[in-house]
């Protein structure tokens, strides 16, 4: 029996990389080579709960990944050995790196049902390189976030929290038309990166949000019990914190959309008659139902330069390591592994 490493959670906080069984592919599968695979937010989430209640034990990590496809079912027709890809993890039922005993931080991944799933699978680009494929996934996110929030030419933006869901959101914006997008964070090395994407940064907790707003977006009266306020048309709220949403309904304007992409593990209270007064539309965004395809179009257009994204790259063997600087916030944006080291 052949053997690979796979990084996998055993209990809250504990991890460890394990030698498994290397897959096989079915009659209607496709075993994909794994090139690079990111740490996601939700990686580290499922670290520190131990896993998601109910799922596989030990948890396998890893769902943002590309590789190369080295093997192929015998009634797979629309895939070939050697062809370059892209994986959506949640297609065909996989939930690879989500639930599932397949994670992407290994060397081999099995995607099932490529016959009756393959638009979980998606080709490459011949210019593009596994690091920017492996970003295809949390931009997709971004990108479903911006559309949640209808965004459309000549909009201003604001998304409160400059990781990598928030930066992907931000360049989703730019990319559906937004005239002016500008991103709220703590952590300087993240403003840095959204500075040297392109975006205006704003320092928070450096004066009141609303002021900020007021200063980058303009202002609009619309509601004399409101007075004037912020010009904001779309709030991306991309931290998760309860304070954060809650000052985002005090701060907007009459009909201003809110979009929560940030995962909130606990209740979160609404002044209801404030929410009535500015008649805001609350919003939610999830993963990405049909993004992939125009975040790879808005990649090969060379729209944006996604590798700005990664702050870290380690090899497999250190993915410990590699852990560790995903979870200092204030350092890290994308850390980024290469699963064949």
């Amino acid at each position: 029996m052949h053997t690979m490493t796979q990084a996998r959670v055993h209990a809250p906080g504990q991890t460890a990389l394990d030698q498994v069984p290397k897959p096989d592919a079915g009659p209607d599968d496709v075993l994909v080579e794994v090139v690079n695979c990111g740490i996601c937010g939700s990686d580290l989430s499922y670290v520190k709960i131990g896993g998601i209640p109910g799922a596989a034990s030990p948890f396998a990590l890893g769902h943002e990944f590309a590789g190369t496809v080295v093997e192929t079912g015998a009634n797979v027709t629309q895939f070939r050995v050697g062809d370059r890809v892209v994986v959506n993890p949640d297609r065909g039922d996989n939930a690879i790196g989500s639930g599932g005993i397949q994670g992407a931080f290994a060397s081999h991944v099995v995607y099932r049902g490529a016959n009756s799933h393959p638009e979980g699978l998606i080709k490459l680009p011949d210019n593009m390189d596994f690091e920017t494929a492996a970003l295809i996934e949390p931009l997709a996110v971004g990108m479903h976030a911006a559309r949640q929030g209808k965004i459309a030419a000549g909009d201003q933006v604001a998304v409160i929290g400059a990781g990598p869901v928030g930066l992907a959101s931000a360049i989703a914006a730019r990319h559906l038309g937004a005239a002016n997008v500008l991103l709220v964070d703590r952590s300087p090395r993240r403003l840095q990166v959204a500075q040297h994407m392109g975006f205006r940064a704003l320092q928070a907790d450096q004066t009141e949000l609303a002021q900020q707003l007021r200063d980058s977006h303009g202002t609009i009266t619309n509601d004399p019990l409101l007075g004037e306020q912020p010009a904001t048309d779309v709030y991306i709220e991309a931290t998760g914190v309860a304070a954060v949403l809650q000052q985002i309904t005090f701060t907007a304007r009459k009909g201003a959309r809110i979009v929560v992409v940030g995962v909130h593990f606990n209740p979160v209270e609404f002044n209801m008659t404030n929410f009535l007064l500015r008649e805001l539309q609350l919003m939610a965004s999830m993963a990405y139902p049909t993004e992939f395809p125009d975040v790879i179009a808005m990649l090969s257009a060379g729209e944006v330069d996604a590798g700005l994204l990664i702050s870290h790259r380690f090899p497999l063997s250190r993915f410990q390591d590699a852990l560790a600087t995903a979870q200092q916030a204030d350092a890290a944006v994308k850390v980024m592994i290469d699963c064949q080291q």
